[in-house]
């Protein structure tokens, strides 16, 4: 009985052995999140874009806030000459005025924040599916993300293709980029014929 408990756990043993042999590492890799959105440069322009917008935007407002000031100022210098009724018709103007500006900054914010936002979603749907092509193209079983919201606490940097990833991304970015600009060279070219 004892040969025989034998014999089965060697061959189990056996078995089993075979087994972790016919397994293959499993190629694992992650991506510092963060690191990649400051490095891309779609996610640069996107920024830059954004921010020109609301400087432009701004300063419009910017310009009306202005004119306001100075009604206000000169309102608080003629209420004192032309009367209380006069003033309390004014100063009800004027509350109006920077009510209507107050709700012009806050459509202002969130349009931007709108735009920005359908834009970032976007831009990062495409991050996700170019690096599922990359996993998928490089062999890999796994890439995690790392940075703001991490979801791996730790992993050796020999796994990190953060750099990898951006340089593959703008390239496409800019031979993307350089395909749109030839395009519309080429339909001025056309409109002017």
């Amino acid at each position: 009985m004892k040969k025989v408990l034998l014999i089965i756990a060697i061959s189990i043993s056996v078995v089993a052995c075979n087994k972790t042999a016919d397994v293959k590492e499993v190629k694992t890799a992650y991506v510092d999140t963060s690191v990649l959105m400051k490095e891309y440069t779609e996610a640069k322009d996107l920024e830059a874009k954004y921010k020109g917008q609301s400087e432009e935007k701004g300063r419009q407002l910017e310009a009306e806030i202005n004119r306001f000031k100075q009604d206000a100022a000169n309102f608080q210098k003629q209420a004192q000459a032309n009367g209380q009724e006069w003033a309390q018709k004014q100063g009800a103007e004027l509350q109006k005025r920077e009510q209507q500006l107050s709700y012009a900054q806050q459509a202002l914010s969130q349009q931007l924040q709108q735009e920005s936002g359908a834009e970032m979603d976007t831009l990062v749907s495409g991050v996700k599916k170019f690096i599922k092509a990359y996993g998928k193209e490089k062999g890999y079983a796994y890439i995690y993300g790392t940075g703001d919201a991490a979801s791996v606490l730790y992993a050796e940097e020999k796994y990190d293709i953060t750099k990898e990833i951006v340089k593959a991304l703008n390239d496409k970015y800019k031979s993307t980029a350089t395909a749109k600009t030839e395009e519309k060279v080429e339909e001025k070219e056309e409109a002017k014929k």
